[in-house]
């Protein structure tokens, strides 16, 4: 793979271990779960969230955030070469919202997120929220949000790297520096991934190879008693080979993934967010002025010419303010927030066969939130009308509630309506002869409920909780095949589209020096009565954590279970789609590490230990078995 990025490359620190599951409260933060920048202690949250802190990234050897996902109740992970997608309670790809540090990063051109392209900084954080945000956070947020969190200066000061190698060629490395100072605090980082990677057709031979690097910071400044500035930057650029399909239709190969020598991808992105925020009243009022910036393109490649492109870019202003009321029995706070959004969007296409001017689309949303807590109870409520210049003006709605029956029961409900836009690719996207944009199409809509409750035992040394979940989704964008030509192009379903769910977590303390951590998800995802594609049926994992007395060693058994699930072929030359139905899979990983002297370590791991035959999409064969060793350090 490019030496370039062997150049790039840092070494850096992986940080210690813990879970947090829905209902947990030994926690104290959930940032996404408010507009409020006051956090949202998790014992007082009344939706389903998991946290994955910076030591379950660091215990479990975490490269890739998708693959941790892997152990949310609700989420199902699919990925392949150039695009890594994430379902959550059986929505669509394009249906979670993507934050990094507070920035949205799905890619205005195809309206999502390649999770391919997030790698764990050192002491990065990821909080999941599941069922519908969009009251808080507007389109995307159908299926819930994930907030990717990397770590600023006073969390984690001083200096960590590692770097690392094994199996298919692979080395990876990363740096971390933090400076905590008086009224300051600066964070810098990078992150190197880059293997030779493994054959992904059926039968095949041509190695899909991938280079990873991202470049951070993150830092803040206080003005003055109550007035702090902050910054926060990202790039990120991801070179990577793919594998076309063989649309040939005399070949005995047709609708299957085959070795393309040549083909490959290349995505760069820059992320940016300046703020300043003002405290008022001893702080119980405070105001956030933001701005932000994503810039996205993409270009795949056969041999050196370029053969597909495009760039997508969203400019984003915020303006949030709250207040904290507190009363003799109840804490309540009140936030007010307006969002001000342009999104635009270029195909690059080299051919001239489509257009290539920019398209935009502006977006102005207003959020009214309220939350109260108290001993017992925990309320909130959130309404957000959006003002959108290409769809109809909407008006989308949350309301949640909890109540500790007693000091080791909590019963929690939450529902509302979310919405999703059709993004430039469903709107003006073209492929000559392939894919055809429907500038018509009208933004998806949904809404649900969930109820769930929250049980420890043992103090809190088991705990386990339990969520049921129901929604409907209206006015479902597909891919449709019309006569006569057949070439694909998008449109929405008339007919609705309903998912329901049951997803369970525990937490338990089994010795002194041995923790488990388990969830498992039951779906049922249908349209009109016919399972939705990518939607597994069951969904399990479990990690199994040791650590020695002092932290002299430590090693983490993860195991992840991806039930049977039905795919979309287009093996019939007709390019009509025949439905595939994909074998279920367990993958097994192993992690473990020693501490050589104070600051350095040795750990290695070993993924897909079984080195278990699967495929996640149609045809599109996921890597076997790989090790990898390295060093650590922290200074």
């Amino acid at each position: 793979m490019r030496p370039i990025y062997l150049a790039a490359s840092a070494l850096a620190l992986c940080l210690p271990y813990t879970a947090v599951a829905q209902g947990e409260v030994d926690k104290p933060i959930i940032v996404s779960a408010s507009r409020s920048d006051e956090p949202v202690a998790v014992a007082n949250y009344a939706g389903s969230v998991t946290v994955l802190d910076a030591e379950v990234l660091q215990q479990r050897q975490v490269r890739d955030i998708a693959d941790v996902l892997r152990d949310v109740p609700g989420v199902a992970v699919t990925a392949t070469p150039g695009q890594t997608q994430l379902r959550m309670r059986g929505s669509e790809g394009n249906h979670v919202l993507v934050l990094a540090d507070g920035i949205e990063v799905s890619d205005a051109f195809a309206g999502e997120f390649d999770f391919g392209t997030l790698q764990a900084d050192l002491g990065a954080s990821v909080e999941v929220l599941r069922g519908a945000q969009s009251a808080l956070y507007g389109s995307d947020a159908i299926g819930g949000v994930v907030a990717y969190r990397t770590a600023n200066g006073c969390d984690r000061p001083g200096v960590a790297a590692y770097a690392e190698g094994g199996s298919k060629a692979t080395f990876n490395a990363a740096a971390r520096a933090g400076l905590c100072g008086d009224g300051h605090a600066l964070a810098l980082g990078a992150t190197l991934v880059t293997t030779d990677g493994s054959p992904n057709a059926r039968g095949g031979s041509r190695d899909i190879g991938r280079d990873g690097l991202t470049l951070s910071g993150k830092g803040s400044i206080d003005l003055a008693s109550g007035v702090e500035l902050r910054a926060v930057a990202r790039y990120s650029n991801t070179e990577g080979d793919f594998n076309n399909q063989d649309f040939d239709p005399t070949s005995p190969t047709f609708g299957y993934v085959i070795d393309s020598p040549g083909v490959r991808y290349e995505n760069e992105a820059l992320y940016a967010l300046a703020g300043l925020r003002v405290e008022l009243l001893d702080g119980r009022w405070t105001h956030d002025l933001s701005g932000q910036i994503a810039d996205v393109k993409r270009d795949s490649f056969t041999g050196d010419a370029r053969d597909f492109g495009s760039k997508g870019q969203r400019l984003k202003g915020s303006y949030v303010t709250s207040l904290k009321l507190d009363g003799p029995d109840f804490a309540h706070s009140l936030t007010f927030a307006a969002d001000i959004e342009r999104e635009r969007y270029r195909n690059t296409d080299p051919f001239g066969f489509a257009f290539t001017g920019a398209r935009t689309a502006r977006n102005i949303g207003l959020v009214a939130e309220y939350r109260a807590t108290s001993e017992r109870l925990d309320l909130g409520a959130a309404i957000r009308r959006d003002i959108n210049n290409r769809f109809a003006d909407t008006t989308t709605f949350r309301l949640e509630g909890a109540v500790n029956v007693s000091g080791s029961t909590r019963l929690r409900a939450a529902g509302g309506s979310g919405i999703k836009n059709p993004g430039f690719y469903e709107l003006y996207g073209f492929f000559d002869g392939r894919f055809i944009g429907n500038a018509d199409l009208k933004p998806e809509k949904s809404t649900g409920w969930e109820v769930g409750a929250d049980q420890t035992f043992g103090g809190d040394a088991v705990r386990l909780s339990a969520t049921w979940f129901q929604n409907r989704l209206r006015d479902e964008i597909y891919t449709d095949f019309p006569a006569p030509d057949f070439i694909a192009t998008p449109a929405n379903r008339a007919t609705k589209s309903k998912r329901k769910g049951l997803e369970v977590s525990a937490h338990a303390q089994l010795g002194p020096q041995v923790t488990l951590d388990a969830g498992y998800t039951w779906l049922d995802a249908t349209e009109n009565g016919v399972e939705e594609v990518r939607r597994p049926g069951n969904i399990a994992s479990a990690a199994l954590a040791w650590s020695a007395p002092d932290d002299a060693a430590s090693a983490t058994l993860i195991v992840r279970h991806n039930g049977a699930t039905d795919d979309v072929a287009f093996t019939d030359p007709s390019f009509i789609p025949v439905t595939e139905r994909l074998d279920d899979y367990t993958l097994v990983n192993l992690a473990a590490d020693v501490r050589l002297t104070n600051g350095i370590r040795l750990y290695g791991r070993v993924e897909n230990l079984l080195d278990e035959d699967y495929e996640q999409v149609f045809s599109f064969v996921s890597p076997g078995r790989s090790v990898v060793a390295g060093l650590r350090i922290e200074l």
